[in-house]
């Protein structure tokens, strides 16, 4: 996993240099396993660690496990906190999944809460007469929100798993939001960059942009006084300070009012569920993810299980051979997800189908080692007879070995860009996440089946991806990733280095990264893969398109008994580590 030498610290470390003699020399039976010479290292701690993609909300969950909570505890400070200090992405406006493995008693558990179509939903709510997709109304207006989960999602967690009352961890939040806190460039840059649109909710505009319409000034104070009021209502009433009350009637009026569809029934009806993890092995490691509505634990295995016999290592990391094989184990995948899975709840999902490793042998037949398979030849599997780019993520581990992985969203960065007056809570435009119509891509250019399409009371098919990774039955992994269709193939490629390639977690997370989602027929190359490897990708008949997008950003924490290694990917600003 690491090198194989000891050290202190790792400013002791980076004093002593890069040679073996010196490392033992300093090192000591319980030291962290670091290899100073990667070009990426990761944060070391004993005990506790919050590793998430904004500093403040990071140290909110770490000042629960430093007053004796734990690992859920801090999950659920972190997100809350988020939604004030990471408005683009965190969320109670939005929904989520969050993956919990309890040490004590050796389980995994799962809770969904996803956002969820209102009663008043329908199939061809965002077609015009002549059947085209409403764009503007499926991403920005009122009718693009779902019911959001996150609160009964965060809510849920504690009460079943954690320690400490909500009041207390929600306390962060509740004071971040109240006393403000100072605009960074990061949350400056995001504003500004979203500010014509941001610009055209009255609501939005008043809270995060200035009287001319700019972002506020980097160094000043950000305060959100409704956005306090409305998180204090959910620390004095829990459920019911957000589905109830002043909370729901806010919502459901503004709804009312702008032709949207969330009533105060709907926020009343809504639940988190509990589901069975999705598990899988690959080369001696047992992989547990996300089930639907979540696609991303299905499809990560199912890749895993396409690649697993293929000599990657004899190829070599990102050479041309080895990503042949990734891209067109994606296109399988992608295909799959096109046709088979939707809300469960609803229909039954060929899960263990999907999973299985004779499945996998079968898809892998159809892979030509030697050339790439257009898309428009490649189908869903046949099932034997009875997501933004702005999604965030975080992972937790505490003392005690607890880990959460979680991944929540409000879709487009910003969500629909609506706020609800007087609750200072930016809306989710989740209702994109279904096939608005069937067969033809979404915001993210993915193609979605009728299994997917709306209908009310039913989640959207979600890529979401919260992952742990176990060695040896003990928790070694977790990690998960924003970025919509992107989430997918990021996490994969993550665990797949630190699995087959033996690179640290900061490693692994940083190599660079492609995409393929079936439709549209490109794979998506990140900088730093060799001209020459994508000339011959090409001379193989892939697409390619170089991009300088990033693909996917995730939030990782490795362990490896008492020490945890933490990693927040710099594709993005403003990540931390705390610990």
């Amino acid at each position: 996993m690491f090198a194989r030498f000891k050290i202190a610290t790792l400013s002791t470390l980076l004093f002593l240099g890069s040679t073996q003699t010196h490392a033992a020399d300093v090192a000591s039976s319980d030291a962290p396993l670091i290899d100073f010479r990667s070009r990426f290292v990761p944060v070391a701690a004993s005990g506790n660690m919050v590793v998430g993609p904004e500093r403040l909300a990071s140290e909110a969950g770490l000042i629960m496990l430093n007053q004796g909570g734990n690992a859920i505890d801090a999950a659920v400070a972190t997100g809350f906190a988020l939604a004030v200090t990471l408005p683009r992405a965190g969320n109670i406006g939005g929904g989520g999944f969050m993956l919990v493995h309890l040490a004590a008693e050796n389980r995994n558990v799962f809770i969904d809460y996803r956002e969820m179509a209102p009663a008043a939903a329908t199939r061809d709510m965002f077609l015009t007469p002549e059947g085209e997709v409403d764009k503007r109304l499926a991403y920005f207006s009122h009718k693009a929100s779902g019911v959001p989960g996150t609160v009964a999602g965060l809510i849920h967690a504690l009460e079943q798993y954690g320690t400490l009352p909500l009041e207390t961890v929600i306390q962060p939040a509740i004071d971040l939001a109240a006393n403000g806190f100072t605009m960074d460039i990061t949350l400056h840059q995001n504003l500004s960059a979203r500010a014509e649109r941001l610009a055209q909710d009255p609501e939005t505009k008043r809270i995060f942009l200035r009287e001319g319409g700019e972002a506020p000034a980097i160094g000043s104070l950000f305060k959100q006084p409704d956005l306090a009021g409305t998180l204090q209502r959910i620390a004095d009433k829990g459920l019911e300070g957000f589905y109830a009350g002043k909370t729901a009637e806010l919502i459901a009026s503004d709804m009312a009012a702008n032709d949207g569809l969330i009533t105060q029934e709907d926020l009343a009806s809504y639940v988190a569920v509990e589901r069975t993890p999705v598990t899988g092995q690959f080369r001696g490691y047992d992989i547990v993810s996300a089930p639907p509505p979540s696609s991303g634990g299905i499809h990560v295995i199912q890749m895993l299980n396409i690649l697993e016999p293929y000599p990657l290592e004899t190829w070599g990391h990102n050479s041309a051979q080895y990503l042949h094989h990734v891209i067109e184990a994606m296109k399988l995948a992608y295909a799959d997800r096109s046709e088979h899975l939707g809300d469960p709840d609803r229909m039954e999902a060929p899960i263990d189908f999907l999973l299985a490793k004779d499945y996998a042998t079968t898809r892998r037949g159809i892979i030509n080692s030697a050339q790439a398979t257009a898309s428009a030849k490649i189908a869903a599997g046949v099932m034997p007879a009875p997501e933004s780019p702005d999604t965030t993520h975080y992972s937790v581990a505490d003392s005690a070995g607890n880990v959460v992985s979680n991944t929540y969203t409000l879709n487009f960065s910003f969500g629909s860009h609506i706020t609800i007056p007087g609750t200072g809570i930016l809306m989710n435009n989740e209702m994109d996440d279904f096939a608005a119509r069937p067969g033809f891509p979404n915001a993210y250019g993915l193609v979605q089946g009728e299994k997917n399409s709306v209908a009310p009371g039913r989640r959207p098919l979600s890529s979401m991806t919260p992952t742990l990774i176990f060695r040896d039955g003990e928790p070694w992994l977790a990690t998960g990733s924003p970025g919509g269709s992107l989430i997918i193939t990021a996490v994969m490629q993550t665990v797949l280095n630190a699995m087959t390639f033996d690179m640290n977690i900061a490693e692994a997370a940083a190599a660079p990264r492609i995409h393929h989602q079936w439709m549209p027929d490109r794979v998506l190359i990140e900088p730093g893969i060799s001209r020459d490897t994508l000339d011959i990708l090409e001379g193989m008949g892939h697409n390619i398109e170089t991009t300088r997008r990033t693909l996917g950003r995730t939030n990782s924490i490795q362990l490896d008994g008492p020490w945890r290694y933490g990693y927040s990917d710099l594709r993005r600003p403003g990540g931390h580590v705390a610990r």
